[in-house]
């Protein structure tokens, strides 16, 4: 990227220290826990859903890891608002690295597309597309 990665990388600085939807919420649609085996980080991801049951009300994260998984986490979390779940179930890894609008080396990538396995992976236990798993572990 050029100049404006600078930019950017001061965002994912921002949104590392000062993280947006950090926290749990009560009586969640879904709560999903994942991690990155091969770093640590760990983040979990909980879902509230509009009265439709398909549209996302609202989304929160808890964790520890490195800035990339922590503000990936909290950027998702305020892209996420107001999409529905098959929309979420679209994301993919390229959506995540625009998204930070930086190069992610391919040893980072895992810690960049945590969060949005953790979502992907609560809405489909949620919806009941998949059966007993219990955390996420990302595999890209």
């Amino acid at each position: 990227m050029g100049g404006g990665s600078d930019m950017y990388r001061q965002q994912i600085l921002d949104h590392y220290k000062n993280p947006r939807n950090y926290g749990e919420l009560e009586e969640p649609d879904f709560s999903h826990t994942g991690e990155n085996p091969s770093c640590g980080d760990t983040i979990t991801v909980d879902v509230r859903l509009a009265d439709d049951g398909e549209t996302i009300e609202r989304v929160v994260f808890s964790g520890d890891g490195c800035a990339i998984s922590q503000a990936s986490a909290s950027m998702l979390s305020e892209r996420l608002h107001g999409m529905t779940l098959a929309e979420l179930e679209e994301l993919d890894r390229d959506d995540v690295t625009e998204m930070l609008g930086v190069d992610i080396s391919p040893m980072r990538i895992k810690c960049a597309v945590l969060a949005r396995q953790v979502a992907q992976d609560g809405a489909k236990l949620h919806e009941g597309d998949i059966e007993d798993l219990d955390v996420t572990k990302t595999e890209e």
